[in-house]
């Protein structure tokens, strides 16, 4: 075994997965009941940009249950858990798709707190961006994470200008610290989102965002490759040839070295992603995530190396 000084042992990894956190923090397992609020984004809907991020395929909801109300979702979702898990399995009300504090205050309030009443919800995570925090979206966001597990992610992808750009994000890395520093300030755990694999990103550029995770020091990070979705900006221009995607083995490799560069304390929640595979175009290896996650650990052990290792608190 390595000489590693940060054994995460109940998942035999090398780095601190969510179902490590989940069972040191709480005891136990804890799922996701993913959720469509029905709402949009600011980059889509004209008032900070149009045609959302090229990547995007109007959010993230291919898990969701389209049109049904809160309840009803979750109601879906608990059948959905509880018949793989058992009757007293616990979840978090993971409201996913598009920007999920881009409404009034009173309509998120009672969203929130409808998922919050729910049988077996034990926590709530919330996806949305940086430039979506306002002082009153921040003190609801408070009172939640006084009253429950709260997550908030961001979508951060990249912290270099010419990909933000490219990639039409619509908000600067300098206003994505803003936002995310006043989750900080507040003291609420945060998650953010990293895509490896963006269109003409060099792996040094990618070593470089993971180094500025590393100084932001989120609670979590979720780390994935990038995606071409049919019907998005980003599938013109991959038919086109504007761009290469990484091989599986360059994404494990990237992965490993990013790894290295994360405080230890931050927990991974995600290493590689679920794109819609009904409408996945490539890479098509991004499918078996068993052989990537397998792969990633062979990486790791293959280079006697483990979250942290290279860590430096700047």
């Amino acid at each position: 075994m390595s000489s590693n000084p940060f054994k995460y042992t109940s998942d035999n990894k090398r780095y601190n997965t969510l179902n490590y956190y989940n069972q040191q923090t709480f005891g136990k397992k804890i799922y996701k009941a993913v959720i469509d609020l029905g709402l949009t984004c600011p980059n889509i809907d004209g008032s900070n940009g149009k045609g959302g991020c090229i990547f995007c395929d109007s959010g993230s909801g291919y898990f969701t249950h389209g049109e049904a109300d809160i309840l009803t979702q979750l109601t879906l979702e608990k059948d959905r858990i509880c018949s793989k898990y058992g009757d007293d399995a616990e979840f978090i009300a993971y409201f996913q798709a598009n920007t999920n504090t881009y409404a009034p205050v009173e309509f998120l309030r009672k969203a929130y707190y409808t998922a919050l009443g729910f049988s077996n919800v034990f926590g709530i995570s919330i996806g949305t961006r940086a430039d979506c925090l306002s002082d009153d979206i921040v003190s609801l966001l408070c009172e939640l994470n006084n009253r429950t597990h709260l997550t908030v992610e961001l979508g951060m992808q990249s912290c270099h200008e010419k990909t933000i750009s490219l990639i039409n994000r619509c908000c600067t890395h300098e206003e994505f610290k803003r936002g995310y520093s006043k989750l900080k300030s507040a003291g609420i755990r945060t998650c953010l989102h990293v895509i490896n694999g963006l269109p003409f990103e060099s792996e040094s550029e990618m070593l470089e965002t993971a180094n500025e995770v590393a100084w932001l020091r989120p609670e979590a990070v979720k780390l994935q490759m990038l995606h071409v979705i049919r019907g998005t900006k980003l599938a013109e221009m991959y038919s086109n040839g504007e761009f290469r995607l990484l091989e599986r083995d360059e994404y494990i490799d990237i992965i490993a070295h990013q790894l290295e560069l994360l405080p230890p304390e931050t927990v991974i929640e995600r290493i590689t992603g679920d794109g819609d595979k009904r409408k996945l175009i490539a890479p098509m290896w991004s499918a078996d995530k068993i052989a990537v996650l397998g792969g990633i650990d062979k990486r790791l052990a293959e280079l006697d190396t483990w979250q942290g290792r290279l860590y430096s608190d700047r």
